[in-house]
């Protein structure tokens, strides 16, 4: 998925790795799962279907979950019986979370463009009215420290893909940057030029 906090979920019983059937996988099962993983809040939970994450391999351990949101590990969660199901791979269930923000070419994990992580796609935030509270919830969000500098136009550096975010309007009190008000995806109002950036003390 590009980082630890999105992707394709599996999990480990008895020693060997395996995927689990988007049969029913919902906002409450992908919940858990970021939870576990200490990932932040679930921002989507994906069908294999829609391929976002790929085919896994191996067993099919869990069909058919249904936690009730509030679990702390996915495997307390009521399901099918372990290995049971008629799933193939091109089902396997996928979680985006909300931490799913990072910082590049900035040489450091806390300094960079910064780059959000939507529909299984990393893309980048339009530099355009980008300041120092926004940039403050991206550092808190990655548990860097405070915001040094919040550099506007393609200081880092032009990103690729889609540019996610117009228009971000934080407080700068949010714990993340998904929780921020915006406009949006936004090609037609910015280019890679613009993609906003972070410097933070950690």
């Amino acid at each position: 998925g590009g980082s630890r906090c999105a992707g394709r979920v599996e999990v480990l019983h008895e020693g060997q790795w395996g995927t689990v059937c988007d049969d029913d996988w919902d906002e409450d099962d992908a919940a858990v799962v970021c939870r576990e993983l200490r990932c932040g809040e679930a921002v989507d939970a994906l069908d294999g279907d829609k391929g976002h994450f790929g085919p896994g391999s191996g067993p099919i351990w869990m069909n058919k979950v249904a936690c009730n949101g509030s679990e702390t590990a996915l495997k307390n969660c009521r399901s099918a019986e372990w290995g049971v199901n008629n799933c193939g791979h091109d089902k396997d269930a996928g979680v985006t979370c909300s931490d799913s923000v990072r910082l590049m070419n900035g040489g450091s994990r806390c300094a960079g463009r910064v780059e959000v992580l939507q529909e299984g796609q990393w893309g980048t935030v339009c530099g355009v009215d980008w300041d120092e509270d926004d940039a403050a919830v991206v550092c808190r969000e990655l548990r860097c420290g405070e915001a040094v500098n919040a550099p506007q136009y393609g200081h880092f550096g032009p990103g690729s893909g889609p540019i996610w975010m117009v228009g971000v309007r934080c407080s700068g009190s949010e714990s993340i940057l998904n929780d921020c008000e915006s406009y949006g995806r936004g090609e037609q109002y910015c280019n890679h030029g613009h993609d906003a950036g972070v410097t933070c003390s950690g």
